[in-house]
């Protein structure tokens, strides 16, 4: 089926809000799925587009700036929207298990949507490199986890030569599947804008989302040649920036947990979409994501993991090279609930304790 030549053909087609049935539902005709595809899904996608005017004021010169907070998916990442398109596409293929190399969001993903499909998960980490709330869920949703003395990188060179050698399905963004789900997010925010913005600033780890949004701004701009096709600004943090320094980086490290990947698997995709889009790949400190992270917080009521706010860190830094009246969209991955141990270690709250339980006691303590 063609393209739409029209966000109303585009959007028409995808059932209304109070009918959501998931993206593959929503976006079927651009996506690689036939009436023999089980659909394995857990209603996924439809996630908000939030103006932010703490960021927008920080910025200044009538700038307008909203995030995508994809950590509003089922497992709370952006994860789920490749993964219900993997999943489905190895249930269609009569795989049994599957498995990926994870720092945490893929592994919590991809054991949800496995299990609803009825395949088993086997999970391949970094041993003590991946959040407590992220490895609870995989837990839960009954994945096996396999922990190893190593980084991400190795835990995924070890998942693709498994799934080389037996029957299993590698559903890591290598799978073209994952970045055909993850392209739906594109969708989303031309529907709510009415077309692309000028900025998209995402967060980079192994580099296959930003590939992803690309290939859904082109897909749309090619079928409306009037339109758009926005910058794309990828930031990486600064112990775990490959792409930004032009090496691998043997020992990454960072608070951001889920961007921890010194040798990103879509490096060259990732390359392309910076040099198509005239946009800039750039580092920020754990200070500066760890300040992003508490401003969309405490202003904006957005709890997003430290990974997330790398994108709105990233826009700070740049506040000065930002157009005059822009549009600008910032990708949130994942929820704040994925690292509860970031949040209570980096905060500006005060927090009480040992108070005598009486009605007095606390109405002082409270300044009354």
């Amino acid at each position: 089926m063609a393209f739409p030549t029209n966000l109303k053909q585009l959007f028409n087609r995808a059932p209304k809000k109070n009918n959501w049935a998931g993206l593959i539902e929503a976006y079927r005709p651009w996506l690689p799925v036939t009436k023999k595809t089980p659909v394995i899904s857990l209603y996924e996608g439809a996630t908000p587009l939030l103006p932010v005017k703490s960021i927008s004021d920080r910025i200044g010169n009538g700038v307008q700036v909203y995030v995508k907070y994809d950590g509003l998916n089922p497992t709370g990442s952006f994860k789920d929207r490749g993964m219900t398109m993997a999943i489905s596409k190895a249930k269609e293929a009569g795989c049994e298990a599957v498995i990926c190399a994870s720092t945490g969001n893929t592994s919590a993903s991809a054991a949800a949507y496995a299990r609803k499909g009825g395949m088993k998960a086997f999970v391949i980490i970094p041993d003590g490199y991946v959040a407590q709330g992220k490895l609870a869920q995989a837990l839960v949703y009954g994945a096996e986890i396999l922990s190893i003395k190593g980084n991400f990188d190795t835990a995924l060179d070890i998942v693709r030569e498994l799934s080389e050698k037996y029957p299993i399905t590698l559903v890591n963004s290598v799978n073209p599947f994952r970045l055909q789900g993850q392209k739906t997010a594109a969708f989303e925010i031309i529907e709510n804008l009415g077309n692309a913005p000028d900025w998209l600033c995402i967060p980079m780890g192994n580099a296959g989302n930003i590939s992803a949004y690309w290939m859904g701004f082109q897909e749309y701009f090619s079928a409306n040649k009037s339109k758009k096709l926005p910058k794309m600004m990828g930031f990486q943090a600064s112990g775990s920036a490959p792409l930004v320094i032009g090496k691998t980086v043997e020992e990454p490290e960072t608070i951001a947990t889920a961007i921890r990947i010194g040798n990103p698997v879509n490096k060259e995709k990732a390359l392309l979409v910076k040099n198509s889009s005239n946009g800039k790949f750039l580092s920020v400190t754990d200070s500066e994501i760890i300040n992003a992270y508490k401003i969309l917080g405490k202003e904006e009521g957005i709890f997003c993991e430290p990974a997330s706010a790398s994108s709105v860190a990233g826009l700070l830094k740049l506040k000065d090279e930002v157009p005059k009246n822009s549009k600008i969209v910032c990708v949130l991955t994942g929820n704040g609930l994925k690292d509860p141990e970031c949040a209570i270690n980096n905060n500006d709250s005060i927090f009480h304790s040992g108070l005598n339980p009486d009605i007095n006691s606390i109405a002082k303590t409270m300044g009354f």
